[in-house]
């Protein structure tokens, strides 16, 4: 097997409630030297497209819709030739940026192969309605988008989010993957579930 996880970082704004941040967003492509699938193309078109290079884009799949993960994704799907894949429940935040809708929705259980490998969208609402984290168990690997960051849970302070749904989302679909997991997510560094899933209690009694 030579599929292999290739992780960028694009910069840009996040607004959302009437506010704007400048953040920092993970870019992970996951394939080989032929073909490879991009989960959140964000902010820079033209330098996602550098990385991928001449490999065959098989699909783009968004973890969910708010537009710092979604706004540069038409414009890499041009640049890529390749379909946009989002959850139905985020297309409320999609159709804040875009007039047309995605290529395709997303769903929990479908099923994406690239480069000899799997990846199994799971729907892990709570960040968003249409939160969808990808598990890829012969890399030992899961993207949780802004679901499960390292030291916990995504914001939930914002408008279509809520604290007890990602709670539940992490407690019941992403602590129960293998410890030896490794989580990417959407913003930061990388962790696992092993690191992650002592602190379920205090992160709870935190509150969002």
């Amino acid at each position: 097997m030579n599929a292999r996880i290739e992780g960028y970082v694009t910069s840009g704004t996040f607004s959302l409630d009437g506010g704007t941040w400048d953040v920092d967003n993970n870019v992970w492509i996951v394939g080989d030297d032929a073909e490879v699938i991009v989960i959140d193309p964000a902010h820079n078109a033209a330098e996602i497209a550098d990385a991928v290079g001449e490999r065959r884009v098989r699909a783009i799949l968004l973890t969910h819709g708010h537009d710092d993960h979604i706004r540069a994704a038409r414009e890499t799907a041009a640049l890529l030739e390749a379909p946009i894949y989002l959850h139905a429940a985020d297309r409320m935040l999609w159709d804040a940026v875009y007039d047309e809708a995605p290529d395709a929705e997303l769903a929990d259980g479908d099923v994406f192969e690239v480069a000899g490998v799997e990846l199994h969208a799971m729907h892990t609402p709570g960040h968003s309605p249409g939160s969808t984290s990808f598990t890829a168990p012969a890399l030992g690997a899961v993207f949780t988008g802004d679901t499960l960051f390292q030291g916990g849970p995504g914001a939930t302070g914002r408008s279509y989010s809520d604290f007890p749904t990602i709670i539940e989302s992490i407690r019941d679909r992403l602590l129960t993957l293998p410890s030896e997991t490794v989580v990417h997510t959407g913003h930061g560094e990388s962790t696992s579930i092993a690191a992650e899933a002592p602190h379920l209690q205090e992160w709870i009694d935190r509150g969002h």
